[in-house]
Protein backbone atom coordinates (compact mmCIF):
# COMPACT_ATOMS: atom_id res chain seq x y z
CA UNK A 1 0.00 0.00 0.00
CA UNK A 2 3.24 2.48 0.91
CA UNK A 3 4.87 1.57 -2.02
CA UNK A 4 0.84 2.26 -4.28
CA UNK A 5 1.05 5.30 -2.75
CA UNK A 6 5.19 6.54 -3.49
CA UNK A 7 3.89 5.26 -6.92
CA UNK A 8 0.68 7.35 -7.22
CA UNK A 9 2.71 10.68 -5.85
CA UNK A 10 6.08 10.42 -7.89
CA UNK A 11 2.82 10.27 -11.19
CA UNK A 12 1.21 13.18 -9.95
CA UNK A 13 4.83 15.05 -9.22
CA UNK A 14 5.66 13.80 -13.04
CA UNK A 15 2.15 15.24 -14.27
CA UNK A 16 2.71 18.79 -12.16
CA UNK A 17 5.73 18.91 -13.97
CA UNK A 18 4.72 18.15 -17.22
CA UNK A 19 2.18 19.86 -17.22
CA UNK A 20 4.08 23.25 -16.17
CA UNK A 21 6.27 22.49 -19.00
CA UNK A 22 3.20 22.72 -21.60
CA UNK A 23 1.75 26.04 -19.84
CA UNK A 24 5.75 27.32 -20.22
CA UNK A 25 5.78 26.77 -23.68
CA UNK A 26 2.45 27.66 -24.16
CA UNK A 27 3.38 31.27 -23.02
CA UNK A 28 6.49 31.33 -24.95
CA UNK A 29 4.26 29.91 -27.69
CA UNK A 30 2.27 33.21 -26.95
CA UNK A 31 4.94 35.56 -27.07
CA UNK A 32 6.13 34.53 -29.47
CA UNK A 33 3.21 35.00 -31.65
CA UNK A 34 2.74 38.69 -30.09
CA UNK A 35 6.28 39.21 -31.99
CA UNK A 36 5.83 37.42 -35.18
CA UNK A 37 2.34 39.56 -35.30
CA UNK A 38 4.06 42.79 -34.43
CA UNK A 39 1.02 44.27 -33.01
CA UNK A 40 1.53 46.23 -29.36
CA UNK A 41 -1.29 47.75 -27.50
CA UNK A 42 -0.34 51.02 -26.84
CA UNK A 43 -3.09 52.45 -23.88
CA UNK A 44 -1.37 55.57 -23.81
CA UNK A 45 -2.16 56.14 -27.06
CA UNK A 46 -5.89 56.60 -25.91
CA UNK A 47 -5.09 58.51 -23.58
CA UNK A 48 -3.72 60.88 -25.97
CA UNK A 49 -6.86 60.96 -27.82
CA UNK A 50 -9.00 61.03 -24.98
CA UNK A 51 -7.44 64.05 -24.07
CA UNK A 52 -8.16 65.97 -26.95
CA UNK A 53 -11.74 65.09 -26.72
CA UNK A 54 -11.19 62.85 -29.95
CA UNK A 55 -11.82 59.56 -31.27
CA UNK A 56 -9.76 57.35 -33.36
CA UNK A 57 -6.45 55.29 -33.92
CA UNK A 58 -3.12 56.06 -33.92
CA UNK A 59 -0.96 53.98 -36.03
CA UNK A 60 2.87 53.78 -35.40
CA UNK A 61 5.46 51.59 -37.41
CA UNK A 62 9.17 51.08 -35.90
CA UNK A 63 10.84 50.00 -39.57
CA UNK A 64 13.80 48.96 -37.18
CA UNK A 65 12.29 46.77 -35.03
CA UNK A 66 9.42 45.79 -37.69
CA UNK A 67 6.51 46.73 -34.95
CA UNK A 68 3.02 48.31 -35.41
CA UNK A 69 2.17 50.31 -32.22
CA UNK A 70 -1.60 51.56 -31.84
CA UNK A 71 -4.71 52.30 -29.47
CA UNK A 72 -7.15 50.46 -31.87
CA UNK A 73 -6.36 47.96 -34.23
CA UNK A 74 -9.63 47.42 -35.57
CA UNK A 75 -10.18 51.21 -36.03
CA UNK A 76 -6.35 51.29 -38.13
CA UNK A 77 -7.58 48.29 -40.39
CA UNK A 78 -10.97 50.52 -41.68
CA UNK A 79 -11.05 52.60 -44.62
CA UNK A 80 -11.29 56.00 -44.71
CA UNK A 81 -11.23 58.70 -47.49
CA UNK A 82 -7.84 59.93 -47.71
CA UNK A 83 -8.77 63.49 -48.69
CA UNK A 84 -5.65 65.62 -48.53
CA UNK A 85 -3.11 62.86 -47.94
CA UNK A 86 -4.08 62.01 -51.26
CA UNK A 87 -1.73 65.08 -52.15
CA UNK A 88 1.61 62.70 -51.63
CA UNK A 89 0.42 60.24 -54.90
CA UNK A 90 -0.78 63.35 -56.72
CA UNK A 91 2.32 64.96 -56.34
CA UNK A 92 4.20 62.12 -57.64
CA UNK A 93 1.86 61.42 -60.17
CA UNK A 94 2.00 65.11 -61.69
CA UNK A 95 6.04 65.29 -61.37
CA UNK A 96 6.08 61.67 -63.26
CA UNK A 97 3.42 62.49 -66.01
CA UNK A 98 5.53 66.08 -66.38
CA UNK A 99 2.65 67.89 -65.68
CA UNK A 100 4.27 69.44 -62.95
CA UNK A 101 7.94 70.37 -63.67
CA UNK A 102 9.21 70.40 -60.16
CA UNK A 103 8.72 71.94 -56.67
CA UNK A 104 8.97 75.73 -58.13
CA UNK A 105 6.10 75.07 -60.59
CA UNK A 106 3.96 78.02 -60.44
CA UNK A 107 0.34 77.60 -60.13
CA UNK A 108 -1.60 80.80 -61.07
CA UNK A 109 -4.80 81.91 -59.24
CA UNK A 110 -7.93 82.90 -61.28
CA UNK A 111 -8.59 85.73 -59.05
CA UNK A 112 -11.74 83.65 -57.70
CA UNK A 113 -12.71 83.45 -53.78
CA UNK A 114 -11.09 80.47 -52.56
CA UNK A 115 -11.90 78.21 -49.10
CA UNK A 116 -8.99 79.52 -47.38
CA UNK A 117 -7.33 83.20 -47.82
CA UNK A 118 -3.69 81.64 -48.03
CA UNK A 119 -4.75 79.74 -51.29
CA UNK A 120 -6.16 83.23 -53.03
CA UNK A 121 -2.36 83.67 -54.97
CA UNK A 122 -0.25 82.23 -57.22
CA UNK A 123 1.53 79.56 -55.33
CA UNK A 124 4.45 77.32 -56.17
CA UNK A 125 4.12 73.33 -56.51
CA UNK A 126 5.83 73.22 -52.81
CA UNK A 127 3.68 75.82 -51.41
CA UNK A 128 0.47 74.25 -53.17
CA UNK A 129 1.65 71.05 -51.22
CA UNK A 130 2.57 72.86 -47.69
CA UNK A 131 -0.97 75.08 -48.20
CA UNK A 132 -2.70 71.81 -49.15
CA UNK A 133 -4.33 74.14 -51.80
CA UNK A 134 -7.18 71.83 -53.05
CA UNK A 135 -8.03 74.02 -56.59
CA UNK A 136 -4.36 73.64 -57.59
CA UNK A 137 -4.29 69.96 -56.96
CA UNK A 138 -7.32 69.64 -58.58
CA UNK A 139 -5.52 70.55 -61.41
CA UNK A 140 -3.10 68.33 -61.52
CA UNK A 141 -5.37 65.48 -61.58
CA UNK A 142 -7.11 67.41 -64.59
CA UNK A 143 -4.30 67.53 -66.70
CA UNK A 144 -3.26 63.92 -65.71
CA UNK A 145 -6.48 62.27 -67.04
CA UNK A 146 -8.82 59.44 -65.63
CA UNK A 147 -6.59 56.82 -67.57
CA UNK A 148 -3.22 57.54 -66.11
CA UNK A 149 -4.09 58.48 -62.48
CA UNK A 150 -6.19 55.06 -62.79
CA UNK A 151 -2.76 53.42 -63.86
CA UNK A 152 -0.26 55.20 -61.31
CA UNK A 153 -2.90 54.34 -58.62
CA UNK A 154 -3.28 50.59 -59.57
CA UNK A 155 0.78 50.81 -59.59
CA UNK A 156 1.23 51.91 -56.30
CA UNK A 157 -1.04 49.66 -54.96
CA UNK A 158 -2.24 52.63 -53.14
CA UNK A 159 -5.93 51.74 -50.95
CA UNK A 160 -9.05 51.02 -52.60
CA UNK A 161 -9.60 54.07 -55.36
CA UNK A 162 -12.31 54.44 -57.93
CA UNK A 163 -11.64 57.47 -60.64
CA UNK A 164 -13.73 58.17 -63.45
CA UNK A 165 -14.38 61.18 -65.75
CA UNK A 166 -17.44 61.99 -63.10
CA UNK A 167 -14.96 62.37 -60.08
CA UNK A 168 -11.84 63.14 -61.34
CA UNK A 169 -10.76 66.21 -59.42
CA UNK A 170 -12.44 65.66 -56.04
CA UNK A 171 -12.47 61.43 -55.38
CA UNK A 172 -9.82 61.96 -52.39
CA UNK A 173 -12.56 63.97 -50.96
CA UNK A 174 -15.70 62.42 -51.37
CA UNK A 175 -16.96 59.62 -52.87
CA UNK A 176 -15.89 55.63 -52.65
CA UNK A 177 -12.44 56.22 -52.03
CA UNK A 178 -11.11 54.81 -48.94
CA UNK A 179 -7.52 53.69 -47.76
CA UNK A 180 -6.32 52.17 -44.11
CA UNK A 181 -3.99 53.69 -42.01
CA UNK A 182 -1.85 50.14 -42.18
CA UNK A 183 -2.54 50.90 -46.35
CA UNK A 184 -1.26 54.66 -45.66
CA UNK A 185 1.58 53.19 -43.71
CA UNK A 186 2.24 50.47 -46.21
CA UNK A 187 2.45 52.75 -49.01
CA UNK A 188 4.88 55.45 -47.06
CA UNK A 189 7.32 52.75 -46.49
CA UNK A 190 7.47 51.62 -49.82
CA UNK A 191 7.96 55.25 -51.12
CA UNK A 192 10.46 55.86 -48.51
CA UNK A 193 12.68 53.16 -49.31
CA UNK A 194 12.28 54.11 -52.93
CA UNK A 195 10.73 50.66 -53.76
CA UNK A 196 7.98 52.72 -55.97
CA UNK A 197 8.14 52.17 -59.72
CA UNK A 198 8.98 55.82 -59.89
CA UNK A 199 12.37 57.95 -60.80
CA UNK A 200 14.59 58.89 -57.76
CA UNK A 201 14.24 62.55 -59.41
CA UNK A 202 10.61 62.38 -58.53
CA UNK A 203 10.92 60.58 -55.33
CA UNK A 204 13.76 63.54 -54.30
CA UNK A 205 11.18 66.40 -55.32
CA UNK A 206 8.58 64.90 -53.18
CA UNK A 207 10.73 64.30 -50.00
CA UNK A 208 11.93 67.62 -50.06
CA UNK A 209 8.42 69.20 -50.50
CA UNK A 210 6.97 66.88 -47.04
CA UNK A 211 9.49 67.81 -44.99
CA UNK A 212 7.66 69.79 -42.21
CA UNK A 213 10.25 70.24 -39.29
CA UNK A 214 14.44 69.33 -39.45
CA UNK A 215 16.79 69.31 -37.07
CA UNK A 216 20.31 67.92 -36.12
CA UNK A 217 18.45 64.76 -34.60
CA UNK A 218 15.86 63.98 -37.20
CA UNK A 219 13.80 64.94 -40.12
CA UNK A 220 10.17 64.94 -40.08
CA UNK A 221 7.99 64.67 -42.85
CA UNK A 222 3.99 64.71 -43.51
CA UNK A 223 0.69 65.74 -44.79
CA UNK A 224 -2.69 66.21 -43.43
CA UNK A 225 -6.17 65.32 -44.54
CA UNK A 226 -9.37 66.26 -43.71
CA UNK A 227 -12.88 65.36 -45.21
CA UNK A 228 -16.02 66.22 -44.32
CA UNK A 229 -19.63 64.56 -45.39
CA UNK A 230 -22.66 65.98 -44.60
CA UNK A 231 -21.88 66.70 -40.65
CA UNK A 232 -19.05 63.99 -40.75
CA UNK A 233 -15.58 65.05 -39.96
CA UNK A 234 -12.40 62.83 -40.19
CA UNK A 235 -9.61 63.83 -39.83
CA UNK A 236 -5.22 62.46 -41.05
CA UNK A 237 -1.64 63.15 -40.33
CA UNK A 238 0.47 60.83 -42.01
CA UNK A 239 3.88 61.08 -42.80
CA UNK A 240 7.17 59.67 -41.37
CA UNK A 241 10.20 60.37 -39.23
CA UNK A 242 14.21 59.63 -39.71
CA UNK A 243 15.82 59.73 -36.74
CA UNK A 244 19.46 58.39 -36.84
CA UNK A 245 19.14 54.86 -38.10
CA UNK A 246 15.85 54.88 -36.80
CA UNK A 247 12.29 55.35 -39.10
CA UNK A 248 9.04 55.87 -37.37
CA UNK A 249 5.88 55.77 -39.87
CA UNK A 250 2.89 57.63 -38.57
CA UNK A 251 -1.10 57.10 -39.57
CA UNK A 252 -2.93 59.30 -37.16
CA UNK A 253 -6.88 58.97 -38.30
CA UNK A 254 -9.13 60.78 -35.51
CA UNK A 255 -12.89 62.27 -35.77
CA UNK A 256 -14.37 64.69 -33.05
CA UNK A 257 -16.53 63.14 -30.18
CA UNK A 258 -19.02 66.13 -30.77
CA UNK A 259 -20.65 68.18 -33.18
CA UNK A 260 -19.94 71.15 -31.67
CA UNK A 261 -16.04 70.85 -31.79
CA UNK A 262 -13.67 73.93 -32.70
CA UNK A 263 -12.58 73.20 -36.23
CA UNK A 264 -9.44 75.42 -35.67
CA UNK A 265 -8.49 72.91 -32.47
CA UNK A 266 -9.59 69.81 -34.57
CA UNK A 267 -7.53 70.78 -37.34
CA UNK A 268 -4.03 71.40 -34.74
CA UNK A 269 -4.88 68.26 -32.54
CA UNK A 270 -4.25 65.60 -35.56
CA UNK A 271 -0.60 67.10 -35.81
CA UNK A 272 -0.42 67.23 -31.56
CA UNK A 273 -1.50 63.89 -30.73
CA UNK A 274 0.75 62.46 -33.19
CA UNK A 275 3.83 64.33 -31.77
CA UNK A 276 2.68 63.26 -28.14
CA UNK A 277 3.00 59.57 -29.41
CA UNK A 278 5.71 59.69 -31.41
CA UNK A 279 7.41 60.99 -28.27
CA UNK A 280 6.89 57.84 -26.57
CA UNK A 281 9.53 56.63 -28.75
CA UNK A 282 11.83 59.70 -30.14
CA UNK A 283 12.88 63.19 -28.81
CA UNK A 284 11.72 65.43 -31.20
CA UNK A 285 12.35 68.34 -28.14
CA UNK A 286 14.67 69.94 -30.68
Amino acid sequence: MKQLLIFCLCIACFSCKEESKRNKKLQEKSATAKITNNHIQKEVFQEIIDSAQLKGAILLYDLKKDTFYSNDFSWAKTGQLPASTFKIPNSIIGLETKEVEDQHTIFKWNGEKRFFKAWETDLTFQQAFQRSCVPCYQEVARKVGVKRMHTYIDKFQYGNIEVDSTNLDNFWLQGNARISQFQQIDFLKRFQQNKLPISYRTATIVKEIMILKETENYVLRGKTGWSIVGEHHNGWFVGYVNSGDQVFFFATNVEPISKGFVQKEFQNNRKIVTYKALREFINLSN
